[in-house]
């Protein structure tokens, strides 16, 4: 297997694209990518998209997106996980670098979702949960995540000041993101007095209906130099796994073991441990996922991810940042995007680029992306090289 450095990345607006198509914010990222990678071919494309077909009405991304990136003729493939679809399709292009088959890969994520009212919205992500046992009674993602924090309190003692703590957190670090869909900050009585969602989850735990692509171009780290002046970042770290899709099949609604199994994965092959990563991206769907996707990755110990977002241990400046972009809870989170979009922040954060969000002295971060209530799961390590 040979190393796989990320060269090139590129992102399109954020937020909602009434004026701009699927195809458009997908090319306005990829060649942002190409541009920053300084390739002239590409030799393979993967497109991250959760599903395109209920929000747009379109399928068949392969054919359409490398047509309109330029590039038709190459082997292309759209890649489904729900919201790790991203995560996935950035991995099945660094498994083909690193396996040889291809030299020059380009990884996009994109999802247009604002095309669509608030409730086909909402039916279009529903089926990302067990269609006959869940989506049948009516429960939604709102519900399930609820479900997820009513019982970290209760067995914890997490407290609901403690959870607003991960929103105002992650939009602290947003409003110094240039990309960000809402960057602004908040603070804890604004997240406890907002509508309420599913109790004792609020609006302002949860993240937004975004619209947006972005994308990365992979090439063998050996190969860097002959494209790009600026610093490789090498892929340390892959794993992936999978869990019940359904929540209530689970033994333990707040323990995410796919993303501890997919960690522990990425941990080994890159030859270290939690305690070596600087700063991180994850999954913050719900304010309650971080607290959750936290303690799985081995940052904090079980039921002390609520205290980690209070303490400051988690934001920038603590011990182990996470979600300096934002998150999906300030960045914005279209589906099929976000976990290339992970790829972006960490490959920018390594390069030195984040400006005020810059993590001084960054050498490795790792970025975790899933999909539903955490039925699959993908995370990466990425490295100064």
């Amino acid at each position: 297997m040979r190393d796989v450095a990320v060269i090139g990345v590129g992102m399109s607006e954020w937020g909602e694209l009434w004026k701009k198509s699927l195809r458009q914010i997908f090319v306005e990222a990829a060649l942002a990518a190409i541009k920053d990678s300084g390739v002239e071919k590409i030799d393979s494309m993967y497109v991250g998209c959760m599903s395109s077909g209920l929000f747009v009405g379109q399928e068949h991304l392969a054919s359409l997106l490398s047509d309109y990136a330029g590039v038709s003729g190459i082997s292309a493939a759209r890649v489904e996980s729900a919201c790790a679809s991203g995560g996935v399709a950035f991995r099945s292009g660094y498994i083909e670098v690193a396996s040889g088959l291809s030299d020059v890969v380009l990884v996009g994520g994109v999802e247009k979702m604002t095309d669509v009212s608030g409730d086909g919205a909402t039916y279009a992500l529903a089926t990302a949960a067990d269609q006959e046992y869940e989506g049948y009674v009516g429960v939604t993602f709102p519900g399930l995540y609820a479900m997820m924090a009513n019982d970290h309190m209760a067995r914890f003692g997490t407290t609901r000041e403690q959870i607003a703590h991960v929103a105002v957190k992650n939009h602290r670090h947003g409003a110094m993101n240039p990309r960000a869909q809402y960057p602004f900050e908040i603070t804890v009585d604004a997240v406890l007095k907002s509508v309420l969602v599913a109790d004792p989850l609020r609006i302002l735990d949860c993240s937004p209906i975004t619209d947006g692509a972005a994308a990365v171009i992979l090439c063998p780290l050996d190969m860097a130099k002959k494209f790009t002046r600026k610093p490789a970042v090498r892929v340390a770290g892959s794993g992936s796994s999978t869990d019940t899709i359904a929540l209530h099949d689970r033994e333990d609604f707040t323990e995410f073991a796919a993303t501890t199994r997919a960690a522990d994965k990425a941990y080994k092959t890159a030859g270290v441990g939690p305690s070596d990563i600087q700063l991180a991206e994850v999954h913050d769907c719900f304010t309650i996922a971080e607290i959750c996707v936290i303690e799985a990755l081995g940052f904090v110990k079980r039921g002390e991810g609520g205290k980690a977002a209070e303490s400051g241990l988690t934001a920038l400046g603590g011990k182990i940042p996470v979600n300096t972009s934002g998150g999906l809870k300030s960045k914005g989170h279209p589906v099929g995007a976000t976990g290339v979009a992970q790829i972006v922040e960490i490959t920018e954060q390594l390069r030195g680029e984040s400006g005020k969000r810059q993590v001084k002295g960054a050498k490795r971060g790792l970025t975790q992306n899933m999909g539903g209530t955490g039925g699959s799961t993908v995370v990466h390590i990425l490295e100064v090289a």
